[in-house]
């Protein structure tokens, strides 16, 4: 197996998706994972809604996808025993994660100072919205509200559609890749000088870093991106999308040799004889006629046939697919993207994500279901050297609860 953290443990006290989905890479590369929950149902992701039969077991589907594999402690941290009791497991660990609002952790006792006395050694990474420091830090937010936030929103779209949303929660998913780039960073910067590190990973920052061509284009000249429809990057009237005769066909012929593949290909040699795109500048200068030519051609045949020509070609090209036909093709089942676990009294295989790349072609799944709510509370707390007393001593004060209601 491929486990290059199997030496951490990491103590997670983030909920809903960022900074759970970042612990949840790290586990599959073979950290220990402790989930910290509050008494209170936990991570409220455990009743989300998208699938009812399982929200009704506490394991709603959010929160079954970046939570597996993990293990599960109930702390009340309204109490100062709380308090105390995460900051035993913290001198322990290798890796702290939190993702309340910027001060909040100080202020129960658990910000980096707090944590740095208890293990000098520890990576602190905060996962935020808008990050530690700036106007909006304090704010709270979501994936969408970032969405509208960061720009992308008035890129995507038809422009007289209006702002257009990507259809996943990408930024949460993308910020919790990062933030567990950070960390693996973090530990190698510890495992160098011996000293802490507070990483502050933000989800505007991530969005905007997945648009760094258009930050940087509008900072460095006077251009403000416009929405661009379903058109490549690259602008060329020879790539993005063109309709065929059963749907869409996403093609990206940028460079002369591209475009020269491409004609061959569609066995329109004259294409390229023509004078008005014999060269590039002459097919931007042409570019509406030469697109309506390629749509006619294009409309010959179906999207899929046009895909394996222009690919056997070498030219970029691929049809428009619904993410259950992705997922059927034998492509996607041969890189393994997920793994199937088992949820009592559900009658269907749950799949959860594997690592996001392969190792020595391999792509290491996880296959244990995530812990009933508080379930390992009491075999982490006595492994961190809690005796039987002190663990009385936490039920008693309400520290941990006596009972855990699945």
């Amino acid at each position: 197996m491929f486990e290059p953290l199997k030496d951490k443990k990491i103590v997670d006290l983030s909920q809903v998706l960022a900074g759970p989905f970042a612990t949840y890479q790290l586990g599959l590369m073979g950290a220990e994972v402790i989930k910290i929950e509050n008494p209170n149902g936990g991570d409220w992701t455990r009743i989300g809604d998208w699938v009812p039969d399982l929200a009704d077991k506490n394991m709603g589907m959010a929160y079954v996808v970046q939570n597996s594999n993990k293990k599960s402690v109930v702390i009340n941290l309204k109490t100062p025993e709380g308090v105390a009791t995460l900051k035993r497991l913290v001198a322990e660990a290798d890796v702290f994660v939190e993702n309340f609002k910027p001060g909040v952790a100080r202020r129960l006792g658990l910000g980096f100072e707090d944590l740095r006395e208890v293990n000098p050694k520890v990576v602190y990474c905060s996962v935020s919205a808008f990050g530690q420091d700036g106007e909006f830090s304090n704010r709270p937010s979501y994936d969408h509200i970032v969405q509208g936030m960061c720009g992308i929103m008035l890129t995507t779209g038809e422009p007289d559609s209006g702002p257009t949303k990507v259809g996943s929660p990408y930024v949460d998913y993308a910020t919790g890749m990062n933030a567990a780039m950070a960390i693996l960073a973090g530990l190698h910067e510890v495992n160098r000088t011996g000293q802490a590190v507070h990483l502050d990973v933000a989800m505007l920052d991530t969005a905007l870093m997945l648009m760094v061509a258009l930050m940087s284009r509008t900072l460095s000249t006077d251009w403000i991106p416009a929405p661009s429809g379903n058109e490549a990057w690259s602008a060329s009237p020879s790539s993005g999308a063109f309709d065929t005769s059963d749907g869409t066909l996403m093609l990206a012929a940028n460079n002369a040799p591209q475009f020269e593949r491409m004609c061959a290909a569609m066995g329109r040699q004259d294409i390229l004889e023509d004078d008005r795109w014999s060269s590039l500048q002459g097919r931007k200068e042409n570019a509406g006629a030469l697109r309506d030519t390629l749509v006619e051609t294009f409309l010959t045949r179906p999207a899929s046939e046009w895909e394996d020509v222009l690919s056997a070609a070498s030219v970029p090209a691929g049809r428009l697919r619904s993410i259950d036909e992705i997922l059927a093709e034998d492509h996607t089942k041969t890189r393994g993207l997920t793994s199937q676990i088992e949820i009592e009294e559900y009658h269907r295989p749950i799949h959860i994500p594997a690592m996001t790349f392969k190792v020595n072609g391999q792509n290491h799944p996880n296959k244990k279901p995530p812990s009933h709510l508080g379930e390992d509370t009491d075999a982490v707390l006595q492994a961190a050297g809690f005796d039987k007393d002190e663990l009385k001593a936490l039920r008693d004060a309400g520290t941990i609860p006596s009972e855990i209601a699945e």
